[in-house]
C-alpha cells in the first residue's frame, strides 16, 4: 500500500475528529446500520472523505439497497481509494480505505445481483463521508 498523502498522529486524529468518527475513521468501527445521515440522502453532490477532505464518490453513483448504510456502484477513481482483506468478524471481506489518509470507510461486495453497471456495493459508513452539494445556478 502507498503511504498516505495526510499523516497526522493518533492525537491530532482525535482532536480533529468526533469520537464516533474517530471510531469508524481510524479504528475500522460501523455506525449502526440505517442511523448515518447519508443513507437514504438523494441530494445531488459529491461525497467527501470526512478526515481529509478527498472527493471520493458522486451522488450519481449512489443507489437504493436497502442495507442500512450509504451504497455506491463506483468510486469517482479507482484511485481514490484502497481496497484491501479484511478478516475481522469471522469472514473475509474488502475494506474500503481513502487512498489520501487511508481512513477507514467501509466494505465493497460483488456479485450480489443489483442492476448497476459495475455489479459492486461499496457499502460506506455516512459517518465516514462529507456531502457537498452541487451548486444550483
Amino acid at each position: 500500500m502507498e503511504p498516505a498523502e495526510v499523516v497526522k498522529s493518533e492525537q491530532e486524529w482525535r482532536e480533529q475528529l468526533t469520537p464516533a468518527e474517530y471510531a469508524v475513521l481510524r479504528q475500522a468501527g460501523t455506525e449502526p446500520a440505517w442511523r448515518g445521515e447519508y443513507t437514504e440522502t438523494k441530494t445531488k453532490g459529491v461525497y467527501e472523505c470526512r478526515a481529509c477532505g478527498a472527493e471520493l464518490f458522486r451522488s450519481d453513483t449512489k443507489f437504493e439497497s436497502h442495507c442500512g448504510w450509504p451504497s455506491f456502484f463506483s468510486p469517482l477513481a479507482g484511485d481514490r481509494v484502497i481496497l484491501r482483506e479484511d478478516r475481522s468478524m469471522g469472514m473475509v471481506r474488502v475494506e474500503v480505505l481513502c487512498a489520501r489518509c487511508h481512513s477507514h470507510l467501509g466494505h465493497v461486495f460483488e456479485g450480489e445481483g443489483f442492476p448497476t453497471p459495475t455489479d459492486q456495493r461499496y457499502c460506506i459508513n455516512s459517518i465516514s463521508l462529507r456531502l457537498v452539494p452541487d451548486e444550483t445556478p
